[in-house]
Parts: structure tokens; sequence; C-alpha cells
């Protein structure tokens, strides 16, 4: 899952960026309203954690001009401003949840996972597809009670794909969903993740196929759809 946070304030920022990055997610930081607007246009995220004290304008117009463009990318406004009615204005505003500083981590990431699972139509935090479950909370993968192995790169592509049942996903998508700006990355990683993966996953569990020029596409095999 990959995560745009819209923050100026040094300290706060790298803090929240290293928590967030051991949580498994990738994250990318800006510093100012233009910064975050510019991210919003170009990149995909899954969701945004927006302060409103930035040094060139007030997070409120970020927010405005992400849902005046009615992109639907889930914001959670964290904010020194706690006065109820600077909540309700953010809220109405299409904020998907306000959290006022300063926040114990595990609160944080649990309201993370919250909008993330509300945004993806699920109810709880296991998706069943076939024999495989993912445990988005636990962050693992288990085929008939049996965990597999992976590590968080491999985690974070099946997740992003299981979430996607049924849908192609392009490699370029799932570039954006685990790498952070500036990491070393091309197509040709993504090749191989999926190739482990597939490695991984016992014969008829679920289907990974290659989708030429377009990417992948996650399905229950097909004895599990008879």
């Amino acid at each position: 899952m990959h995560l745009l946070l819209i923050e100026d304030d040094r300290p706060l920022a790298e803090a929240l960026e290293r928590a967030l990055r051991r949580a498994g997610y990738a994250v990318d930081i800006a510093r100012s309203a233009a910064e975050a607007e510019a991210a919003l246009k170009t990149g995909t995220y899954d969701l945004a954690i927006l302060d409103l004290g930035l040094p060139d304008r007030d997070g409120a117009h970020v927010l405005a001009h992400l849902r005046n463009r009615r992109k639907r990318t889930p914001v959670l406004v964290l904010s020194a401003r706690d006065a109820v009615d600077e909540r309700i204005r953010l809220l109405d505003a299409g904020a998907d949840d306000y959290v006022v500083k300063p926040v114990v981590f595990d609160e944080l990431e649990a309201r993370l996972r919250a909008l993330i699972r509300r945004s993806q139509g699920l109810a709880d935090s296991i998706v069943s597809i076939g024999r495989l479950r993912l445990d988005i909370v636990g962050k693992r993968a288990v085929v008939d009670d049996c965990p597999l192995e992976l590590n968080s790169r491999e985690w974070a592509v099946l997740e992003y794909l299981g979430l996607r049942v049924g849908r192609i996903v392009g490699k370029d998508q799932l570039l954006q969903a685990i790498y952070d700006w500036g990491e070393a990355n091309t197509e040709n990683a993504i090749e191989k993740i999926v190739s482990r993966i597939r490695g991984k996953l016992p014969p008829g569990v679920v289907s990974i196929s290659t989708v030429r020029g377009l990417g992948y596409t996650l399905e229950p095999a097909s004895n599990e759809t008879e």
C-alpha cells in the first residue's frame, strides 16, 4: 500500500515515515501544499495523511483540490487543531477521518487500515480467495491454514492483486504501490516478485495470469469456481 504523507514538520514527518515503513507501507512525503497537489495529480495513492498547517497554503486547499478533481483517494487529516467546528468543516469538505495530534501510532495505523479497507469495499480485514486467505492486519497469507513464507515485497504485491481479484493490474501500478519515490525499481523487479509468489503458492490455489502488454490478474483457480 502506497501512502502520501503531507507534513511540513520534518522531525514528525521522518518519525511517521519510519513507523509506516516498518508497518509495511510505501511512503512518499510532501512538505507543502504545492508538492502535495503535484504528487496527487501524477501519482496513485491508497491513502493520504494530511496536515493542515502547511507553509504555503492551508491543507484544506489540498483536500478541496483533490475532491474538485473527483479523486476518491481516502484522506486522513492529522492536525493539532482540535476545535469541533474545524473537524466538522474538514469532514464535510471530503476528509474521511480527522485525528488530533499527538496520536498513538497504533491508533493511527488502525484508522489507516479501516479507511483503506472501506475504500476497497471490505467488511473486515480477511480477504478469502478460494483456499487463499489474506490477513490485511496481520500482513500474512494462509493456504489451508498453512502460512506462506513471503517477504515484505512479495506480501505487498500479493495483497495488491488480492484486493483487486479479477481486475487487470498494470506493472506500473504495482511499482507505484510498493516502492517509494527515488527507490531504484523497474518492471523487471515486479516480474521477479510475481515469479517468486507463483513458486510459493501450492498448485490449484489461485491463478496469477500475465496479460501481455497490460499486467497481471489474480483469480481463483478454475477448480475453485466449478
